[in-house]
């Protein structure tokens, strides 16, 4: 029996999505590992405390990408998975403010201004993306936070038990609610190529980040 284009491509774009988190996803970033590995028993505060910090000024204000998202989606499956993304995601900004505050202050670092010039260039490039009105574009951009913060929370749940900060469990939407929705949205090469495109970009977003991360590091060791 001959099965139609459609489904076909239906699977391909879960595997894709999770083929392009395998790739290019924050836990294969090479300082990610670093922050997640014990040193002498224990990962360095102030590299953690400055990944709450950065990650506060990306994500900490509303509203964020996928709230973004969420006001251009046409009624239909997309939309219903980003409302609750949108509802989930609220609960992991409120936790990473919690968790800014216990930490304490940024750790000083040379570079202040031109740490502040990125942060704002990745905070438009973010809103670029959620308001884009390249059909699927903000989906894909939406898909792969969600993903993503997965194994940024990883992270996070290790500064937070460091200081005490009570750690909520995540809501986010599964791996599975992803499928489902990709494989719906991706019904045409035009949604597909922007889905893959917005997803791309966020997780480019994402290891910039961890790059800049490392840059300060290394700068507050030379200082």
């Amino acid at each position: 029996m001959a099965v139609s284009s459609e489904l076909q491509r239906a699977p391909s774009a879960a595997s894709a999505h999770a083929a392009r988190m395998a790739a290019a996803g924050s836990s294969g970033h090479p300082y990610a590992q670093d922050l997640g590995t014990p040193v002498g028993g224990m990962t360095a505060p102030r590299d953690l405390d400055d990944m709450v910090h950065l990650l506060t000024a990306l994500y900490g204000r509303q509203p964020g990408p996928i709230d973004l998202a969420l006001r251009c989606a046409p009624a239909g499956p997309a939309r219903t998975f980003l409302a609750a993304a949108a509802d989930s995601f609220e609960r992991e900004r409120q936790f990473l403010l919690r968790l800014s505050g216990a930490v304490g202050p940024m750790p000083s670092t040379p570079g202040q201004a031109e740490t502040q010039a990125a942060m704002l260039a990745q905070r438009h490039a973010l809103e670029t993306l959620a308001r884009s009105e390249r059909h699927g574009c903000a989906l894909g951009a939406a898909t792969a936070l969600v993903s993503d913060w997965r194994n940024i929370r990883v992270l996070l749940d290790l500064a937070a038990r460091r200081v005490g900060c009570a750690v909520p469990a995540c809501s986010l939407p599964d791996e599975n609610s992803i499928a489902d929705v990709l494989s719906d949205a991706a019904s045409a090469p035009g949604p597909e190529r922007a889905i893959r495109f917005g997803a791309e970009q966020l997780l480019l977003q994402h290891r910039a980040l961890f790059d800049l991360l490392e840059a300060r590091c290394d700068a507050r060791e030379d200082f």
